[in-house]
């Protein structure tokens, strides 16, 4: 089958158009004789935004309409940031590639030299002066894995639950609902708000917050043998898919969703892969780390697994 058009499917965020771009100007330049039509669907997720994930059904939510439209040809691939992937995709799907990963770190975003909720105090709390008194800071923040790790950091930190793309989070903290919000660092940097006047960031390091599983890697879902997978798979970043692909077999050895605080983080340099995986039980952080061949990277992440367990 001769392909002449590729029909792909993305969110309408900005975020979400700008990563489903960077898919297209691959195609483009991998087969320019190949016609892409980008197709918007709203998901469940973009429609709900006033209630956490795990209320109504967890990652699925961003992903549904898309794996529906592939299965009944509507679109042809559809483009995600995999940390919003479920474990388990639909039978008939696969991952038909990635792009090269981005910076994975999270970032503490926070208004330059005041903070809104705040700003009748004259002794103004800038992010360093957070690590020695972070009593009375509200941060958002929905992720439960974010938020065990921040408060191991800060203490006294008290965290918001908040939902929306990163303009809109970014708006909380100017419109004083919260002093500052997580965000990742790979979509500040897609939309180049890495530096803005009115804000301050503190990226943090794997040492002291483990990110989600694949996040900073855009992922491109299809049908499984389709003619548009197979020209996914040419221009398949390799190292960030097997990077993801190990991250992920983590995250379903653990059966971890929206519901579990778990980080996964796997780093490939030459032929040997890094694996660290943080998971919070009863209140506690458990972490564990391994390394291994890059051919082994699934033992590796069964073995890492089983620690964790332990």
């Amino acid at each position: 089958m001769i392909l002449q058009r590729i029909r792909i499917g993305t969110r309408g965020s900005k975020l979400a158009l700008v990563q489903t771009n960077q898919v297209v100007e691959q195609l483009r330049k991998a087969y320019p004789e190949i016609e892409t039509e980008t197709v918007v669907l709203r998901t469940k997720g973009d429609q709900i935004l006033d209630r956490p994930l795990i209320d109504f059904g967890g990652k699925g939510v961003f992903i549904t309409e898309f794996e529906e439209a592939l299965l009944n040809g509507k679109i042809d691939l559809a483009v995600h940031s995999s940390k919003d992937m479920p474990m388990h995709l639909e039978e008939g799907l696969t991952i038909a590639g990635t792009l090269a990963r981005a910076d994975a770190r999270d970032v503490l975003v926070m208004r330059k030299g005041i903070h809104p909720r705040q700003q009748k105090q004259t002794a103004e709390k800038t992010i360093e002066q957070i690590r020695q008194d972070n009593s009375n800071i509200l941060i958002g923040t929905g992720s439960l894995r974010r938020q065990f790790q921040l408060k191991s950091i800060y203490p006294g930190i008290s965290c918001l639950n908040i939902r929306g793309n990163v303009q809109t989070r970014l708006n909380r903290i100017l419109e004083g609902q919260c002093d500052g919000v997580i965000l990742a660092a790979a979509g500040l940097e897609r939309l180049g708000l890495t530096k803005q006047e009115e804000f301050d960031s503190r990226y943090f390091s794997f040492a002291e917050m483990i990110p989600a599983g694949g996040q900073g890697i855009i992922a491109v879902e299809g049908r499984s043998g389709d003619p548009a997978t197979e020209l996914v798979r040419g221009i398949s970043d390799q190292i960030a898919y097997q990077e993801l692909e190990t991250e992920r077999r983590v995250l379903q050895l653990l059966d971890a969703g929206c519901h579990e605080a778990v980080g996964v983080i796997s780093q490939i340099q030459d032929d040997r892969i890094s694996l660290e995986v943080i998971q919070e039980k009863r209140g506690v952080i458990y972490r564990r780390r391994g390394e291994d061949t890059v051919t082994n990277r699934m033992k590796l992440a069964d073995a890492v697994v089983s620690a964790i367990l332990k």
